[in-house]
């Protein structure tokens, strides 16, 4: 089995380009059959709400939907900071199927002895 990858990221669509880069190297470790998590805070966690991970940040880039069906379709999930989350006011009922409210422990957790390659956004 391939190692995991974890995919730290802290920056919503204010910066689609870094949103768009942290969502590539997720496909890419997911479509690879890694065990692969993306890790969300900060403004990050906005995105794991239906209906807000949209548009395309640059001509010739894969639309951030796009991106997000391959992820999903590869069967990976996200962990979303709960105090970050929380902090905005944010609505539990409306996250995507594949996300979930974790903190650092169940981050760890998911790592393991193991350890994984991690990537920071």
């Amino acid at each position: 089995m391939a190692g995991k990858a974890v995919i730290s990221l802290s920056t919503g669509l204010e910066d689609p380009e870094k949103v768009t880069v942290a969502f590539l190297a997720a496909v890419g470790a997911a479509e690879s059959v890694r065990p692969t998590l993306m890790f969300q805070a900060k403004e990050a966690v906005r995105l794991a709400l239906d209906g807000v991970a949209a548009g395309v940040a640059c001509t010739g880039c894969s639309p951030v939907p796009d991106l997000l069906a391959r992820y999903d379709k590869a069967g990976r999930r996200f962990m979303v900071c709960p105090a970050c989350f929380n902090a905005k006011q944010l609505g539990k009922d409306g996250l995507l199927p594949n996300a979930e409210l974790a903190d650092s422990v169940q981050l760890w957790e998911w790592i393991g002895d193991e350890g994984a390659t991690t990537f920071r956004y």
